[in-house]
């Protein structure tokens, strides 16, 4: 396990973002855990989150010239990443779109940098993809190119299939999809604190929801 994804989970937990118990998912899942990147929200957990994601790109090696945050959670997520690698020396520009197209002012529905060069979108989880599949779209129309994706956590939770929604999105775009933390350092996590009926509710859920491995 990457140090700085133990560390995460620890602090999600901390935070309250990341939480135990009985949950309803969107699938209709009763889930034994629930994950809100909305918790962070103050500028010195939004600080220290986005330590943790640029880690991640920086771990996964990611080749990227701009970061793109698809409303909502990931507006400011994308601009506290850029804040974090101009802290390490590095200006990343940044943009996000809106919902609805502005016909004022500069309009459009893209505010902040131009869409342009390799583009590496900013989330916080992946569930059903239709964030994903219109800011492809949206980074395409401009003819900027979708180079990866970022996310907190990989939940690898199959959909209709056997994938998880993380594993589709990276097949069907043709990008690498990076996550600070995954359900199995959830699990390591609660192991390590021995909290046994949580963790037992995590591992069941896996082992009915849990979507193929990555081959």
């Amino acid at each position: 396990m990457e140090d700085f994804s133990a560390e995460f989970v620890r602090f999600a937990a901390e935070r309250g973002a990341l939480r135990f118990g009985a949950f309803q998912t969107k699938a209709g899942r009763s889930s034994p855990y629930f994950f809100n990147a909305g918790a962070f929200n103050d500028g010195a957990s939004l600080s220290r989150l986005a330590e943790f994601y640029a880690k991640a790109v920086e771990a996964a090696g990611l080749d990227f010239g701009m970061l793109f945050g698809p409303a909502y959670k990931g507006i400011p997520l994308a601009v506290s990443l850029a804040l974090a690698f101009a802290a390490r020396g590095r200006n990343v520009p940044f943009c996000f779109n809106r919902k609805e197209i502005k016909g004022h002012g500069e309009g459009g529905d893209i505010v902040g940098a131009p869409l342009a060069g390799r583009v590496l979108l900013v989330d916080d989880v992946i569930s059903a993809g239709t964030s994903v599949r219109e800011s492809v779209a949206l980074i395409r129309a401009a003819g900027a190119a979708p180079c990866g994706l970022v996310i907190a956590l990989d939940r690898q939770e199959r959909g209709a299939g056997s994938r998880s929604a993380t594993q589709e999105a990276a097949e069907l775009y043709k990008i690498p999809v990076v996550s600070i933390a995954t359900l199995d350092h959830v699990a390591a996590y609660l192991e390590r604190r021995g909290a046994a009926a949580p963790l037992a509710a995590i591992l069941d859920y896996r082992q009915r929801y849990g979507a193929t491995p990555h081959e």
